[in-house]
């Protein structure tokens, strides 16, 4: 049994975001000459998804799919958006002097409690089985990098490991 591991970054937005990473994965998948076995998409980030969703056609004028749209729409009656401290636990007092004093992050980076749950809801990860060479993403299938922190645009690290 081989496995592989290879990542590619991405940039998110201060917006939840949506990036359709199938093309790069099949690039990953192509470059590791592997014919049959599992590809996990993977994100390390804990406000971020990974997911595999159809293709819609048609897009906000944020240039977000309706499905995806529809999705966060939904999320949002279930977790909604943190605006201010208070809204949920997290953050807490402790957990804002540590994030200061050791990663030197402004209190409302910490804002993004939602992005934590939706990001648990939905999961960080996705198995694909690898068959002849191919993705089996069904006829529609398409691999998105769901980013769902609102507080600050970063650089975020999406990770393809391929067992075969």
């Amino acid at each position: 049994m081989t496995t592989v591991h290879e990542h590619f970054t991405i940039q998110s937005d201060r917006r939840v975001t949506f990036d359709d990473v199938t093309d790069r994965v099949v690039q990953a998948v192509k470059a590791s000459e592997m014919a049959d076995g599992l590809v996990t998409v993977y994100s390390q980030h804990t406000t971020c998804s990974v997911l595999i969703q159809e293709q819609s056609d048609d897009v906000n004028y944020w240039g977000t799919q309706f499905v995806l749209q529809d999705m966060v729409n939904g999320l949002s009656q279930i977790f909604p958006t943190c605006t201010t401290e208070g809204d949920y636990l997290h953050p807490g007092p402790e957990h804002i002097r540590i994030a200061q004093a050791e990663r030197a992050e402004e209190p409302v980076w910490s804002l993004n409690t939602d992005a934590h749950l939706r990001s648990v809801l939905l999961g960080r990860s996705v198995v694909i089985p690898l068959v002849g060479h191919q993705l089996e993403l069904g006829e529609f299938g398409r691999i998105y990098f769901a980013d769902f922190d609102q507080v600050r645009a970063r650089q975020r690290t999406v990770r393809v490991a391929i067992v075969g």
